[in-house]
């Protein structure tokens, strides 16, 4: 029995979001199959929808978007009109399409649309395309374990071209992109901009989106913090951080001066979303080239309930990025001596690893391309292949001094420095062209599978104006996101796993960091064991398992001794299984660094017992995370997977940090899994038992958790 989404009452029970059972749409984060996305004219506009979001857009006298909404809730997205995009030319800032004429900006009568104008200079609309999608990174989805449902997303595109027929902007036309996703209440947005003219011009600036928002709340003051609205908003021009909301650096929520209605006095309300950059890009554009904006994505939620809207911005990466879903078993490696290299893969052969990674420290120098260089790493992938293990190392690029002439420069002093990381290299100096040539060279001559980037572009500004390949402050941003869009693109294509500790999924990395304080793994063990335990609870909650890693101290990391570390590992079993316990059973991988996996046949039999029974699950432990209670060092906790396409529909996994042993009735939400009635439910032990689902679509599971220790369930 398939459950069905009640969309005018989502009741919010036990945490969850809960659908009532109706003849209405069926929930698409259970199964989307049947929401496709669609291009119609309708009544002389243009309708986007795919039964989950619709977007109509006017086109007459000029093209804007006059409806926006969310046909899961039924919520309208829109209070006012605005502009498609802005694009500043040469100094003059042109609005592309938007009608002008509203006598009010806090909402929108359907009878004031005929009456709107076009708005005065704005580049008129003179056309559009419809299309299928086409793929941004041609990802072949082949080479390793992964959970994607599909290599590229499918949907729409429509293309607005837009022109001026005056002015020094004659022969320019602009484009606006947008495309509609299958399954998803998801819709991107982009300009081209073609130069046609017959002379060269500049982009200063520019907006790709403005859309104007119902304010959440309505303060008469001014609150410490504004509410958003029921939306998710990020763009692929992203880094700086291990989320997105941290590396979001293109979406702004501005005050609209049109909107002299609005309840707060100051009208400060910043409920004007707009897509643009804080500096440049200042793009120079000659006659016959195209300017392309970076890509924004609008992904319209449920609701407030944090589970729900979590699954939906997981379901975004897996279908935006689905070689985000690709999860390889590795280790890191302390050391490239070569008889150490063969060690550590014969001995991931003998446990079911997949790869090794030459850490940080161990000695790998990728940007040497010199021939005794690439011979060593050569031979040693070799090795690793013939053994089908994947082999691949590190590289830094920020946090490091190179020279004056190459290094950011600081635009308040004039001299290196005031980079994120202090000092670091600018990479549209001609050294940073070459560091990525260098890497290109040693990737493909090595055949190495693997790149750890440490330090992919963090978003410095660079104030150089001797740099070969950026002119000055306003467009050193954007050149060096460029470089690193198309090494990271090239990557992917050429099927290099790309490990970042930065949130380059959309253009083609495969595993950020999951979030922690790199001291902390040199604190004693059984504190780093329950803060991991804290770090995947709280970093699985907008990225996927296999979106992130964490660490295993397997030697010495940040200091600690031998109270932070696990050589000798035959000595400190009880830290080693419950580091993979819950770091396998959560579907995140660890960087397990040090110089072996094990050090003895017992040492040896724990680990091919955890990565036997990770694979035996291995589909579900890969599977969306449900919170079910945070670590807290005084009580029980845990997690669960779920996935209803599953014959294992749920995974539960709780823990015990306690001396003693917990013995409790726990109500576990089984709607994500897609159960409605009752559920087979097995323990560890392999005891099963039949359990009716209430109407919350939760069952009540008496538990035993050993002191100290873990309990998992198989749910069916």
């Amino acid at each position: 029995m398939i459950k069905k989404l009640f969309l005018c009452t989502l009741l919010v029970l036990g945490g969850f979001c809960r659908a009532q059972e109706s003849d209405d749409p069926i929930d698409w984060l259970l199964d989307n199959d049947h929401y496709k996305a669609a291009i119609d004219m309708m009544d002389g506009d243009i309708v986007l929808g795919n039964g989950l979001v619709e977007r109509r857009i006017k086109i007459a006298p000029n093209a804007a978007t006059v409806d926006f909404r969310n046909l899961v809730t039924g919520e309208v997205m829109l209070r006012s009109i605005k502009p498609e995009a802005e694009v500043t030319i040469n100094g003059e800032t042109y609005a592309i399409g938007g009608l002008t004429g509203l006598p009010e900006h806090g909402y929108l009568l359907e009878e004031w649309l005929d009456g709107l104008t076009s708005i005065e200079d704005a580049f008129q609309y003179k056309s559009h395309t419809v299309r299928g999608m086409l793929p941004k990174i041609k990802w072949k989805g082949t080479k390793r374990y992964h959970t994607a449902e599909k290599t590229i997303p499918t949907g729409k595109e429509l293309i607005l071209s837009f022109e001026r027929d005056t002015g020094e902007t004659r022969g320019v036309l602009v484009k606006l992109h947008y495309e509609i996703y299958d399954g998803i209440p998801l819709i991107a947005k982009w300009i081209t901009v073609e130069n046609k003219s017959g002379k060269n011009i500049t982009i200063d600036s520019f907006k790709s989106e403005l859309l104007a928002f119902p304010e959440v709340e309505n303060p008469v003051e001014t609150p410490r913090e504004w509410k958003r609205p029921n939306i998710h908003v990020e763009s692929d021009y992203a880094f700086g951080g291990f989320t997105s909301g941290e590396s979001n650096v293109t979406t702004f929520w501005e005050v609209d001066p049109e909107y002299t209605s609005q309840v707060n006095w100051k009208m400060e309300t910043p409920c004007l979303l707009e897509s643009k950059l804080k500096i440049g890009p200042d793009a120079a554009l000659k006659s016959g080239e195209v300017f392309e904006s970076f890509h924004t994505y609008e992904l319209l939620l449920n609701g407030t309930d944090r589970a729900r809207n979590a699954l939906s911005i997981r379901k975004m990466y897996r279908t935006l990025a689905p070689w985000a879903t690709e999860n390889p078993i590795f280790m890191h490696l302390t050391t490239t001596d070569s008889d150490a290299v063969k060690s550590a893969v014969d001995q991931c052969v003998a446990t079911g690893y997949e790869m090794v990674i030459l850490s940080f420290g161990s000695g790998l120098d990728m940007e040497d391309t010199t021939a005794t260089n690439i011979s060593k790493f050569k031979e040693l992938a070799d090795y690793a292949h013939g053994k089908g293990i994947e082999l691949g190392g590190y590289s830094l690029f920020s946090s490091r001094k190179i020279h004056d002439s190459v290094d950011v420069i600081d635009k308040d002093t004039g001299r290196p420095g005031g980079a994120k990381f202090l000092n670091a290299p600018c990479l549209a100096s001609q050294w940073g062209k070459d560091y990525f040539e260098k890497l290109r060279y040693f990737l493909d001559k090595t055949g190495f599978d693997l790149l750890e980037h440490d330090g992919p572009y963090p978003g410095d500004y660079c104030a150089s104006t001797t740099h070969t390949h950026h002119k000055g402050y306003e467009d050193s941003q954007w050149v060096q996101w460029n470089m690193t869009k198309q090494f990271y693109n090239w990557l992917r294509e050429k099927d290099i796993y790309l490990n970042a500790p930065d949130f380059y999924f959309l253009q083609g990395s495969n595993k950020c960091g999951i979030g922690y304080r790199e001291v902390n793994w040199s604190l004693p063990r059984d504190q780093q064991i329950i803060l991991g335990r804290q770090n995947i609870y709280d970093g699985t909650w907008e990225k996927t398992p296999s979106m992130a890693w964490t660490f295993v101290p397997l030697t010495e990391y940040h200091g600690g001794g031998d109270a932070a570390t696990l050589e000798p590992l035959r000595e400190h079993l009880d830290s080693y299984e419950a580091h993979m316990v819950q770091n396998y059973g959560s579907g995140v991988q660890a960087c397990y660094r040090g110089p072996r996996l094990f050090d003895s046949e017992i040492t040896k039999a724990l680990v091919i017992e955890q990565i036997a029974h990770y694979k035996k699950y291995r589909d579900i432990l890969n599977s969306d995370i449900l919170h079910l209670r945070r670590p807290n060092g005084r009580s029980w906790d845990g997690f669960m997977h779920v996935n209803p396409d599953l014959r294992e529909k749920g995974f539960v996994l709780l823990f015990n940090p306690t001396k003693n042993e917990i013995r409790e009735n726990i109500k576990i939400p089984l709607y994500y899994t897609g159960l409605v009635d009752r559920a087979s439910v097995s323990d560890r032990q392999g005891k099963a038992e039949v359990l009716e689902l209430d109407r919350n679509f939760e069952i009540t599971l008496n538990v035993r958790i050993p002191a100290k220790g873990y309990s998992w369930y198989i749910i069916e």
